[in-house]
Protein backbone atom coordinates (compact mmCIF):
# COMPACT_ATOMS: atom_id res chain seq x y z
CA UNK A 1 0.00 0.00 0.00
CA UNK A 2 1.46 3.24 -1.36
CA UNK A 3 1.12 6.40 1.18
CA UNK A 4 0.42 9.93 -0.32
CA UNK A 5 3.88 11.39 -0.50
CA UNK A 6 4.12 15.24 1.61
CA UNK A 7 5.09 17.99 -0.25
CA UNK A 8 7.69 20.94 1.68
CA UNK A 9 7.25 24.07 1.61
CA UNK A 10 9.87 25.57 -0.13
CA UNK A 11 8.76 29.21 0.84
CA UNK A 12 10.01 28.85 4.37
CA UNK A 13 14.37 27.87 4.18
CA UNK A 14 16.81 26.71 1.76
CA UNK A 15 18.30 23.36 2.73
CA UNK A 16 21.70 25.04 3.24
CA UNK A 17 19.74 27.30 5.87
CA UNK A 18 18.51 24.10 7.74
CA UNK A 19 21.73 22.83 7.61
CA UNK A 20 23.24 25.87 9.08
CA UNK A 21 20.46 26.21 11.69
CA UNK A 22 20.71 22.16 12.56
CA UNK A 23 24.72 22.87 13.08
CA UNK A 24 24.34 25.40 15.49
CA UNK A 25 21.40 23.31 16.55
CA UNK A 26 21.80 22.09 20.79
CA UNK A 27 19.09 19.72 20.46
CA UNK A 28 19.93 16.65 18.95
CA UNK A 29 16.76 15.15 17.70
CA UNK A 30 15.33 18.70 16.17
CA UNK A 31 18.77 18.80 14.37
CA UNK A 32 18.34 15.39 12.75
CA UNK A 33 14.70 16.41 11.83
CA UNK A 34 16.21 19.67 10.06
CA UNK A 35 19.12 17.45 8.35
CA UNK A 36 16.45 15.26 6.79
CA UNK A 37 14.39 17.76 5.62
CA UNK A 38 17.38 19.55 4.05
CA UNK A 39 17.92 15.88 2.39
CA UNK A 40 14.31 15.70 1.35
CA UNK A 41 14.71 19.13 -0.19
CA UNK A 42 18.11 18.51 -2.24
CA UNK A 43 16.16 15.37 -3.85
CA UNK A 44 16.96 12.42 -1.68
CA UNK A 45 13.67 10.09 -1.11
CA UNK A 46 12.23 10.12 2.02
CA UNK A 47 13.44 6.77 2.85
CA UNK A 48 16.65 7.75 1.85
CA UNK A 49 16.92 11.22 3.75
CA UNK A 50 15.63 9.81 7.06
CA UNK A 51 17.77 6.58 6.97
CA UNK A 52 21.14 9.15 6.57
CA UNK A 53 20.63 10.51 9.49
CA UNK A 54 19.24 7.87 11.51
CA UNK A 55 15.10 8.26 11.90
CA UNK A 56 12.25 6.45 10.31
CA UNK A 57 10.64 7.21 7.31
CA UNK A 58 7.30 7.88 9.21
CA UNK A 59 9.28 10.17 11.83
CA UNK A 60 10.10 12.22 8.69
CA UNK A 61 6.91 12.40 7.26
CA UNK A 62 5.40 13.43 10.85
CA UNK A 63 8.33 16.10 10.99
CA UNK A 64 7.58 17.56 7.57
CA UNK A 65 3.78 18.44 8.46
CA UNK A 66 4.79 19.95 11.39
CA UNK A 67 7.19 22.14 9.69
CA UNK A 68 4.74 23.15 7.14
CA UNK A 69 2.38 23.77 9.51
CA UNK A 70 4.31 25.73 12.12
CA UNK A 71 7.82 26.35 10.56
CA UNK A 72 10.99 25.33 11.89
CA UNK A 73 8.95 25.78 15.59
CA UNK A 74 7.69 22.56 14.77
CA UNK A 75 10.91 20.76 14.35
CA UNK A 76 11.15 20.62 18.37
CA UNK A 77 9.97 18.21 20.68
CA UNK A 78 6.42 18.91 22.11
CA UNK A 79 6.57 19.57 26.31
CA UNK A 80 5.82 16.17 27.31
CA UNK A 81 2.36 15.79 29.89
CA UNK A 82 2.91 14.25 33.54
CA UNK A 83 1.88 15.34 36.69
CA UNK A 84 1.86 19.38 37.47
CA UNK A 85 4.48 20.01 39.86
CA UNK A 86 2.79 20.65 43.41
CA UNK A 87 4.99 23.68 44.63
CA UNK A 88 5.17 26.14 42.16
CA UNK A 89 7.70 28.52 41.48
CA UNK A 90 7.34 31.34 43.85
CA UNK A 91 7.17 28.64 46.62
CA UNK A 92 10.34 26.25 45.45
CA UNK A 93 12.40 29.31 45.33
CA UNK A 94 10.97 30.01 49.30
CA UNK A 95 11.91 26.50 50.38
CA UNK A 96 15.29 27.12 48.42
CA UNK A 97 15.43 30.41 51.22
CA UNK A 98 14.91 28.21 54.24
CA UNK A 99 17.60 25.40 52.94
CA UNK A 100 20.13 28.05 52.47
CA UNK A 101 19.22 30.01 56.24
CA UNK A 102 18.91 26.62 57.99
CA UNK A 103 17.33 25.81 61.11
CA UNK A 104 17.87 27.83 64.33
CA UNK A 105 19.14 25.16 66.87
CA UNK A 106 17.05 27.61 69.64
CA UNK A 107 14.18 27.52 68.46
CA UNK A 108 13.89 24.49 65.80
CA UNK A 109 15.54 22.09 68.02
CA UNK A 110 17.45 20.66 65.69
CA UNK A 111 20.67 21.73 63.94
CA UNK A 112 20.49 20.68 60.59
CA UNK A 113 17.02 19.63 58.34
CA UNK A 114 15.92 15.80 57.17
CA UNK A 115 13.99 15.51 54.16
CA UNK A 116 11.51 14.61 56.75
CA UNK A 117 11.53 17.95 58.18
CA UNK A 118 11.33 19.48 54.91
CA UNK A 119 8.34 17.83 54.03
CA UNK A 120 7.00 18.52 57.65
CA UNK A 121 7.75 22.38 56.47
CA UNK A 122 5.90 22.00 52.77
CA UNK A 123 2.92 20.42 54.85
CA UNK A 124 2.85 23.56 57.35
CA UNK A 125 3.21 26.34 54.70
CA UNK A 126 1.74 25.40 51.71
CA UNK A 127 -0.69 22.30 52.43
CA UNK A 128 1.65 19.87 50.43
CA UNK A 129 2.14 16.29 51.73
CA UNK A 130 5.48 15.26 50.22
CA UNK A 131 6.84 11.64 50.99
CA UNK A 132 10.81 11.56 51.68
CA UNK A 133 11.84 11.02 48.86
CA UNK A 134 9.62 13.26 47.19
CA UNK A 135 10.95 15.78 48.80
CA UNK A 136 14.38 14.56 47.40
CA UNK A 137 13.78 14.74 44.15
CA UNK A 138 12.63 18.32 44.72
CA UNK A 139 15.42 19.01 46.75
CA UNK A 140 18.23 17.94 43.79
CA UNK A 141 15.77 19.79 41.03
CA UNK A 142 16.72 23.41 43.40
CA UNK A 143 20.26 22.57 42.87
CA UNK A 144 21.40 21.30 46.72
CA UNK A 145 23.00 17.70 47.24
CA UNK A 146 22.83 15.61 50.42
CA UNK A 147 25.34 16.86 52.96
CA UNK A 148 26.30 14.38 56.22
CA UNK A 149 28.31 15.50 58.74
CA UNK A 150 31.29 12.73 59.24
CA UNK A 151 30.50 10.69 62.14
CA UNK A 152 32.25 11.54 65.42
CA UNK A 153 32.44 9.50 68.70
CA UNK A 154 30.82 11.22 71.54
CA UNK A 155 34.04 10.52 74.22
CA UNK A 156 36.53 11.72 71.22
CA UNK A 157 38.95 13.77 72.97
CA UNK A 158 39.71 16.99 70.67
CA UNK A 159 43.13 17.73 72.65
CA UNK A 160 44.82 14.44 72.55
CA UNK A 161 43.74 14.54 68.47
CA UNK A 162 45.39 18.00 68.26
CA UNK A 163 48.29 16.67 70.03
CA UNK A 164 48.61 13.53 67.96
CA UNK A 165 48.53 15.51 65.04
CA UNK A 166 51.30 18.14 66.17
CA UNK A 167 53.64 15.44 67.16
CA UNK A 168 53.35 13.55 63.88
CA UNK A 169 53.69 17.09 61.35
CA UNK A 170 56.95 17.98 63.79
CA UNK A 171 58.61 14.52 62.36
CA UNK A 172 58.13 14.83 58.97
Amino acid sequence: MQGKKSRIREDLLTAADLRRLARTEKKARAARRMLAIANALDGMTFSVASRVVGMERQALGDAVQRYNAEGVDGLYDRPKPGRPRKLDAGQEAELAQIIVEGPDPETDGISAYTLEDLAGIANERWNVSYHSWSMSRVIKRLGFSRQKARPAHPKTDEAAQTAFKGAHQTIT
